[in-house]
Order: C-alpha cells, then structure tokens, then sequence
C-alpha cells in the first residue's frame, strides 16, 4: 500500500458530474490522487435519527482512523455480503 496524505478541501460538484476545488491543491508534483467525496444528506435525517452532533462525531472518529492508517481493505468490507 502507498503512503498516502490527506487534504481536505471543499469542492462543488456541477451539472456535468464534474468536481470543481474552492481552492487550488499546493503539492509539490503532479500526480493521481484518491478521491473521497462526502456527500451531506442531513434533509433527510428523520428525528429519531442521530443528531449532527453524533454525525459530525462519528465523522470525525471516522477522519482519524483513516489519518492514523487504521482502515481495512475495501475487499475486506464485502467478505460475507455476497448473499445479501
């Protein structure tokens, strides 16, 4: 696995499907990178779902994990859903 780093920059998404960056990315080269996109759906959050502040916490656990390396491999995550 490479060694990966993480930005975080806000980006809007158009008509097209295409990501726009509110900012310009500073790394030192050009290469491919990984892109995780964080779609908000909090209009759909019924009450008795959890409140933005569970969310926004378990987002942030979430953020680092994957910061500290402590993800699995996505095949991993798929093992025993095949009859799902």
């Amino acid at each position: 696995m490479n060694n990966m780093k993480a930005i975080k920059v806000m980006a809007t998404i158009d008509e097209d499907g295409q990501l726009t960056l509110d900012r310009p990315l500073i790394i030192n080269k050009k290469s491919r990178v990984e892109v995780i996109v964080l779609i908000p759906e909090l209009e759909e959050i019924d009450e008795d779902d959890k409140s933005k502040e569970a969310i926004l916490e378990d987002f942030r656990q979430a953020w680092h994990e994957a910061m500290k390396g402590q993800t699995i491999p996505v095949a991993q995550l798929w093992e025993g859903l095949e009859d799902v």
